[in-house]
């Protein structure tokens, strides 16, 4: 009997890749029948790939398209990432006909990453479903059907939602509070590409066999009780996570190393992590800010800084040669006995470690799920689409109702004068002593589904869409 063939297509951000490959080991550990090629798609200014993510084995292969930087030079920045996989279709293209002229496996389908629906067109040409992996919340996939819906089914033009009164809100199903207008996503309501590009690759959504959520039922009991029990054209949704990838606590380079034994010196609970993802940075002023809000708290830190990219181009950010040419004169020294400045962090480990008692974070999905899988409470910085979304206005409504002083950030430079309340607050909200916060972080953590080590107990989400996609065998 022939095996069946998945196609996995992550998006070239630099999170979306290891859920993708956990997810296909986790379906790889519980059918035999299954062997996968995980197609990559490359641009030379991303950062390298962690080795241990793409090891391969007889039933798990990685496919890499090398970067076209001549044609990536021509693409806009708000549309880059739209632009990128209708780039990058036709080798894709050569790649699974490859796949189907092999006399070992029969092409089954295609697993997409959420922002790469657009190879929808490609598994069509092959006669084979499409499953979208949505790698971020369920609350916010439910705001993006909210939003396209407002725009091609109830004719509403969403850029103007950006000109609304103050106080206008949204009333979006499966949300528990109403959504100001003011605190929706900059791209679902920018005018130069990005809105359409939004809504368009939500619109695609519609045409997969399942889509497939890294969250859990605990966790976004509300959106998902919507989307699991709505007509509007939603396809079958599937929350399997959390899907991590742990291994990334194990490290065996000289920096990580150097970051951990630091941490070992560390009172248990004393430090805030400061992280803002792969794409997260600030200005000198913003950082100078932060600099004197942490010195001023005496909390002890480990602050992960790095080099902004300009606005008009689509890059990460790059590591500090020296960090002193962004602090203020002095600031390391005098912090020296409390704190670390690092670049790139090791972060699951950093988030593992008992002496860590508060994370300073952006809010991605990766970043939220790890913070609730090692128990570790956060203050929320949101800083771009993926991080502004309505779970996170939900969380800090919710955990915040008396017992915490909370502030919603929205994607606007900080006060450049003085240290502003905010800035202060980077180091005084990270909850490590705020006893009803710290609650509800341990309960959450509890509710998280642990993955079993006996690939036989499966979880009750993943097995579920397994059989699902069986059926289509």
């Amino acid at each position: 009997m022939l095996n069946s063939e998945l196609v996995f297509i992550p998006s070239p951000g630099a999170g979306h890749l290891p859920p993708t490959v956990e997810l296909a080991k986790l379906l790889l550990d519980r059918d035999q029948r299954l062997t996968v090629t995980i197609i990559i798609m490359n641009f030379a200014l991303g950062p390298e790939h962690n080795a241990e993510t793409r090891l391969s084995t007889p039933r798990l292969r990685y496919v890499d398209i090398p970067c076209d930087e001549s044609t990536m030079a021509l693409i806009s920045p708000k549309t880059f990432l739209s632009a990128f996989v209708e780039h990058n279709k036709p080798r894709v293209r050569d790649i699974v006909r490859g796949i189907t002229d092999s006399d070992s496996v029969r092409l089954a389908g295609f697993v997409v990453d959420m922002f790469c629906v657009a190879m929808i067109d490609v598994a069509n040409e092959f006669g084979v479903p499409t499953y979208t992996y949505f790698t971020s919340g369920a609350a916010t996939l439910d705001l993006m059907f909210y939003l396209q819906a407002k725009r091609d089914e109830e004719g509403d033009d969403v850029i103007e939602l950006k000109n609304s009164e103050s106080e206008s809100v949204l009333h979006v199903p499966g949300f528990v509070n109403p959504v100001p207008a003011k605190v929706l996503p900059e791209v679902a309501l920018d005018k130069e590409g990005g809105s359409s590009m939004f809504l368009n690759i939500t619109k695609r959504f519609r045409e997969s066999k399942a889509i497939i959520v890294n969250t859990f039922q605990d966790l976004e009991t509300h959106p998902l009780e919507y989307l699991l029990s709505s007509s509007n054209d939603i396809p079958p949704v599937f929350a399997v996570g959390p899907i991590l990838n742990l291994e990334n606590k194990k490290t065996d380079d000289h920096k990580s190393d150097e970051i951990l034994s630091w941490l070992n010196e560390q009172p248990k609970s004393s430090v805030v992590f400061l992280c803002f993802g792969s794409m997260g940075s600030f200005n000198e002023k913003q950082v100078k800010e932060i600099a004197v809000a942490l010195e001023r708290s005496g909390h002890r830190f480990l602050w992960s800084l790095r080099r902004p990219v300009p606005k008009d181009k689509f890059d990460f950010p790059k590591e500090y040669e020296n960090f002193e040419e962004v602090l203020q004169e002095g600031f390391l020294s005098r912090t020296s006995s409390v704190g670390k400045v690092i670049g790139w962090a090791p972060q699951m480990a950093v988030l593992s470690h008992p002496s860590v008692g508060g994370f300073v974070s952006h809010c991605g999905w990766n970043s939220t799920l790890e913070s609730i899988w090692c128990g570790v409470p956060v203050a929320a910085w949101p800083l771009s689409v993926a991080t502004e979304s309505g779970s996170r206005l939900e969380m800090v409504v919710e955990v915040g109702s008396g017992n915490l002083r909370s502030r919603v950030l929205l994607s606007k430079p900080i006060v450049e004068t003085e240290p502003t309340t905010a800035a202060t607050e980077t180091a005084d909200v990270t909850t490590m002593e705020n006893p009803p916060v710290k609650t509800v972080v341990k309960e959450t953590k509890a509710s998280a589904p642990r993955k079993p080590k006996n690939p036989a107990a499966h979880p009750p989400y993943l097995e579920v869409f397994r059989l699902h996609f069986v059926c289509c065998f």
